[in-house]
């Protein structure tokens, strides 16, 4: 069955009168990733929440397979939705395989014990993300990039149907941004639904079939194939500077970058 996650003139405001974004429609369903663009403060992260159902819609809705998605309990939900935040810190030491036994949570309920089919899937959740060599591992001891191949191996364990992350690659070099946006892209071709908050736009341009483009006058600016929406006019009015946009020799894919502000004279630092 394919799930659909569906937002439709959503608004979100944390104080009454000051919305954090307004009007934004968007629908996720299985092979696709999307991403979510747009300068900071323009509601990404609070939008990727009010998607998992962790924030209500201050107006319109957001629904899945056509039921508003408050109707859903919460367990309901995570047997669908998958969410990991830009930060995860476990309060007291827990190994790789403890973490991603975790994501059995919807189906075990706070109190159960792992069953044996529970241990099978984190043990395949471990295989599919790569991690088994750190399977002993303590959780804190392990690089920025270990660590979010765990977490996604923890997430996959809910086993869900899309999956929403906020900046997963937001502290990692670019080996390793590579590496996860190479796994989201395989999950992607696997059935998954993803929804991705990305501050860089060439790997957004490189990886997410659609974007949705944000702006700090908490709208909608765009939304659709990357070479529609990457472009040096909306760009340039999203982040309110000067962004230059020409096409990847080796992927055809928008690449993008901004010019230095007036008045600087473009010498390098030493």
């Amino acid at each position: 069955m394919t799930r659909i996650l569906k937002a439709e003139s959503a608004a979100y405001a944390y104080e009454p009168g000051k919305d954090v974004f307004a009007d934004v429609s968007l629908s996720i369903q299985a092979g696709e990733i999307v991403g979510l663009v747009g300068p900071n403060g323009s509601g990404k992260s609070t939008l990727l929440r009010v998607l998992c159902g962790l924030l209500r819609p201050r107006a319109g809705r957001v629904t899945l397979d056509g039921k508003t998605l408050s109707s859903y309990s919460g367990s309901e939900r995570a047997r669908v939705l998958a969410f990991l935040p830009q930060a995860v810190n476990p309060a007291f030491a827990l190994s790789v395989f403890e973490v991603v036994c975790l994501g059995r949570y919807p189906h075990i309920g706070a109190f159960g014990a792992l069953r044996p089919r529970d241990k099978e899937i984190a043990e395949r959740c471990i295989r599919d993300t790569e991690v088994e060599s750190l399977r002993s591992r303590d959780f804190l001891t392990l690089s920025g990039g270990e660590r979010q191949r765990v977490l996604l191996a923890s997430i996959l364990a809910q086993e869900p149907n899309i999956l929403l992350l906020d900046e997963p690659t937001s502290s990692l070099d670019i080996h390793h941004q590579i590496e996860i946006f190479s796994l989201l892209e395989r999950l992607a071709h696997e059935g998954y639904g993803i929804v991705v908050v990305t501050h860089d736009l060439n790997l957004a341009a490189q990886f997410c079939g659609r974007l949705l483009l944000l702006a700090d006058n908490h709208r909608m600016l765009a939304a659709g194939a990357p070479d529609t929406v990457l472009t040096e006019d909306l760009l340039s009015r999203a982040y309110a500077s000067q962004i230059r946009v020409s096409e990847n020799p080796v992927t055809g894919a928008p690449l993008i970058w901004a010019e230095p502000p007036r008045g600087t004279n473009g010498t390098k630092r030493t």
